[in-house]
């Protein structure tokens, strides 16, 4: 904690944003099914503020920057999480009786439910990645490794039918992740993100 203190002070790190954490970690302890605006809200508050958190270490007190980036650290951040709530539907809808997507039956999930959501969440990597090529040097692989591992995940998760996704908790396997480093590091080393 003491670190993240002093983290938050130098960087000027928005306490509203860590407030928006906070409410969105404390809507998990009673919700049960979010509407669009509750799901939008708790996106927000778990993911989109982490990224621009991270945004304001990673820009060093140029708010420029940090505005130019910020839709696509958000886009980013929503990605992650979307695709943690289609990994963990298992576990989150059957054991926990939670559903986070408004408006979706998982006891009856079908294939158009999945693509409309695969749908959204490609778009937020679309967008994410046009923030990651602006990024700063020095944090753009690390930022980049992240995107392509999540990527590698949503790919996955696209070739498998609806109701293996809602059976299992998606993964991708060690192997897998280690190419997925390898590439991503060749591809960042010949600036060809």
């Amino acid at each position: 904690m003491n670190s993240f203190q002093q983290t938050v002070t130098s960087f000027n790190i928005d306490r509203g944003l860590i407030e928006s954490f906070f409410r969105s970690m404390e809507m998990d302890l009673n919700k049960a099914n979010y509407t669009e605006s509750e799901y939008k809200e708790y996106i927000y508050g778990s993911a989109e503020v982490v990224g621009l958190m991270c945004l304001h270490v990673f820009c060093k007190g140029d708010q420029l920057q940090y505005q130019l980036l910020k839709p696509s650290a958000q886009s980013l951040g929503a990605a992650f999480q979307k695709i943690n709530f289609l990994r963990d539907i298992q576990a989150d809808f059957l054991d926990l009786n939670r559903t986070y997507f408004p408006d979706i039956n998982f006891k009856n999930f079908k294939e158009q439910d999945k693509k409309e959501i695969e749908k959204n969440i490609q778009k937020d990597f679309d967008d994410a990645l046009v923030g990651i090529k602006k990024l700063p040097v020095e944090v753009r692989y690390g930022v980049y490794v992240a995107y392509q591992y999540y990527l590698a995940l949503f790919n996955k998760i696209k070739t498998l039918p609806a109701v293996k996704i809602t059976n299992e908790r998606i993964r991708i396997p060690t192997i897998q992740k280690f190419g997925v480093l390898l590439k991503t590091k060749w591809n960042h080393q010949t600036n060809n993100i």
